[in-house]
């Protein structure tokens, strides 16, 4: 595979051009004559597609779009290319089985085929602002004791001694390293203390803040997660955190998200861009796990039927052709302690999970609402992720169809439910008793209305 140092050089020389020439007179001209070349088109009546023939045209697409096009430097205003044996050679070396966390907690990334067996991975809890320190440990420590998850998506604190944190500056760093001592602090709570947490400095912003973050984690067994920029774009600051990650032989997790109804287009477009940042998270970022997020340009939800369709078409076309796991992250429109908020989770989970992939549980109400990140409908998507292993494309696509038919008339004004304090006892650290009574008879309906088979692992049976 191509050295970073290599690819940092064609950051600082590659091809020129502005911000709007790669955007208008390069992406998205090649997206479009390679969506028609591969025939590329979104089935709305599947929204978990099992046409392997399509998967595997969507991989080819993605890798050709990407030889193309490039991806943007935005400090240097120049494209960094390249060629379909760089990009094989990364693909072939790609990294498998990484164990993450120590100890008895200590858990293998798995690799994963549509329809595979194999149970997946499964991290949460968070991910979302939180306003307390206490409700930040609350909530990783709730979903810390529920034997199905395998890393922690730490909450991001929003404030510092009640002030506002402020990236880029010294209450950001603190913030940063505050957050990593408070969630190993929920994890010795919770008796996991060597459980890896997948964005180990979640409040960090830039670069200083994830490095500062990192010394007082567990800097060879958790993850730094750094994400590009919509789409196909990166910048120094993220470059500086891989530069810091190889350095130090830190795991990444590379973040990338595509937007629907932006320069990708339509659901057949940001499956397309999901399969090319594939490689992009190998070469530019160094991830040991892919990490692609779709959401659309209105808002943050993963559970449209468009979105559902796009990443269940990308992530079949990964796994198919790559050995690089991929962890989809995902939110809901609805709030915490609502039908639909369940509904949304169960929809997208199953989805991506019988496509091959493993799951990222972020919190209700788009990821953007302070205190909506309810641990227990994370321990209940847990459940979903387990059950839907082994399960056929097809039969998942009958149920998630179901599922998006009790919710999917309500996503633009969906119920705002509740926030952490009013179903968390926040002294006790436990959720109070009409939350376990409200998650119990949701995995009731589960089971008599869809069939599902849920684990009885959780502690709140």
């Amino acid at each position: 595979m191509l050295s970073f140092d290599t690819v940092v050089e064609r950051a600082l020389t590659g091809p020129i051009c502005t911000e709007r020439d790669f955007d208008l007179g390069i992406f998205v001209p090649n997206l479009r004559k390679i969506i028609e070349k591969y025939g590329i088109k979104y089935d709305p009546g599947n929204p978990v597609p099992a046409d392997d023939d399509l998967a595997d045209r969507v991989w080819e697409a993605g890798l050709e779009f990407l030889v193309e096009t490039g991806v943007y430097c935005l400090d240097t205003e120049r494209r960094i290319l390249f060629t379909r044996q760089e990009i094989e050679g990364a693909l072939g070396s790609a990294p498998c089985n990484v164990v993450y966390g120590e100890g008895k907690d200590a858990r293998l990334m798995p690799r994963r085929f549509p329809e595979d067996e194999t149970p997946p991975w499964c991290s949460g809890c968070g991910a979302g602002p939180v306003l307390t320190e206490w409700n930040l440990i609350n909530v990783v420590k709730t979903y810390a004791e529920d034997p199905l998850s395998d890393g922690i998506t730490a909450p991001c604190l929003t404030k510092l001694d009640g002030r506002d944190l402020v990236a880029g500056s010294p209450r950001g760093v603190e913030g940063a390293i505050r957050t990593v001592l408070l969630v190993r602090e929920a994890l010795r709570r919770a008796g996991r203390p060597g459980m890896p947490v997948v964005n180990e400095v979640a409040s960090a912003v830039r670069a200083t803040e994830h490095i500062a973050g990192h010394a007082f984690g567990n800097p060879k067994t958790d993850a730094l997660e750094i994400g590009t920029v919509h789409e196909l774009k990166v910048d120094f600051d993220a470059l500086n955190k891989v530069a810091y990650c190889q350095a130090v032989g830190n795991l990444t997790f590379a973040e990338n998200g595509v937007i629907l109804g932006g320069y990708a287009g339509g659901p057949a477009g940001v499956a397309v861009v999901c399969a090319a940042y594939h490689p992009v998270d190998l070469l530019v970022i160094r991830g040991v796990v892919q990490h692609p997020l779709a959401v659309p340009i209105e808002g943050g939800t993963t559970s449209m039927r468009e979105i559902i369709w796009a990443r269940s078409m990308a992530i079949q076309a990964a796994t198919r052709n790559s050995s690089l796991p991929i962890v989809a992250p995902g939110y809901t429109s609805a709030g915490p302690m609502t039908e639909m908020c369940y509904y949304e989770f169960a929809a997208w989970v199953m989805a991506t999970v019988v496509s091959g992939g493993s799951v990222e549980v972020g919190p209700p109400s788009r990821g953007v609402m302070e205190d909506y990140s309810d641990p227990m409908e994370n321990i209940f998507s847990n459940a979903v992720a387990h059950a839907s292993a082994g399960m056929s494309r097809k039969e998942a696509n009958k149920i998630v169809s179901r599922l998006l038919e009790n919710y999917e008339n309500k996503l633009k004004d969906p119920p705002p439910g509740k926030k952490l304090p009013e179903y968390f006892d926040i002294a006790s650290g436990t959720p109070n008793k009409e939350c376990i009574e409200f998650y119990r008879k949701m995995r009731q309906e589960f089971a008599e209305q869809f069939g599902l088979k849920l684990p009885l692992t959780s502690p709140y049976l």
